[in-house]
């Protein structure tokens, strides 16, 4: 595919994508492909190959002699990050944002727990090169570089348990932060007690305590979730 026909592709993708997680098309909708080629002007290759990826996000199915069909959204890949992603773009930001987080408050403090027990010299290192990087980036309004700091420092934790399964949620947290930042969920300037928790869970790892890596992952946990109380109730 050309780099335009892919500039096509992402554009249709994700403008549907935004849609059908919006409820613009409700359960059952039918989308034809002749339509949607029309619409946005492309071909029926690219509007195929858009209904491709989005079947495989169980968004949609196709159907013979009806068209594409949206499915259930219990039937959805909600683990999908570009189905988290434009999720949080919508108008259910909120309530996306805390189950998101819930599930991060269960999943991190064990993976943190695991990474003090299995974290080799490199994830150590990488771990506190992070939490400083969070650190320097935590005063002046520089979010962006932060997330940068905070999505690899969650990802090392998530990498550095030791458990396949963990390690796979990587890209859901790092969607996560970043619509968390991206969508203004979050204060000019991170919370400073919040950055010293990242700094210790460090510590911790590095240390191999297990008990105090999961105890103050686990706060960090209940501060994102009282954040939410705050800027997204």
């Amino acid at each position: 595919m050309t780099t335009e026909g892919q500039g096509l592709h992402t554009h249709v993708l994700d403008t549907l994508g935004l849609a059908i997680t919006a409820g613009a098309y409700p359960q059952g909708s039918v989308l034809r492909t002749d339509e949607v080629a029309q619409r946005f002007d492309v071909s029926r290759t690219v509007v195929r190959e858009v209904v491709r990826v989005l079947e495989s996000m169980h968004l949609v199915e196709s159907r013979r002699r009806v068209g594409v069909t949206v499915r259930p959204t219990e039937e959805w890949n909600v683990y999908d990050p570009r189905v988290i992603r434009w999720r949080l773009a919508g108008a259910d930001r909120p309530r996306q944002l805390r189950s998101l987080t819930v599930l991060r408050s269960a999943i991190e403090p064990v993976a943190a727990g695991l990474a003090a027990h299995h974290a080799t010299p490199e994830q150590c290192a990488e771990l506190t090169e992070c939490a400083l990087g969070m650190v320097a980036t935590s005063r002046g309004h520089q979010l962006e570089g932060y997330l940068e700091h905070d999505i690899a420092f969650h990802r090392v934790v998530l990498n550095a348990s030791g458990n396949e399964m963990f390690a796979r949620l990587g890209d859901v947290v790092a969607e996560v932060l970043a619509g968390r930042t991206h969508h203004r969920v979050m204060f000019d300037d991170p919370d400073p007690a919040a950055v010293t928790l990242h700094v210790q869970v460090a510590e911790a790892v590095r240390e191999g305590d297990a008990v105090r890596a999961e105890e103050i992952t686990r706060q960090i946990a209940v501060g994102a979730l009282a954040e939410l109380d705050v800027l997204a109730p």
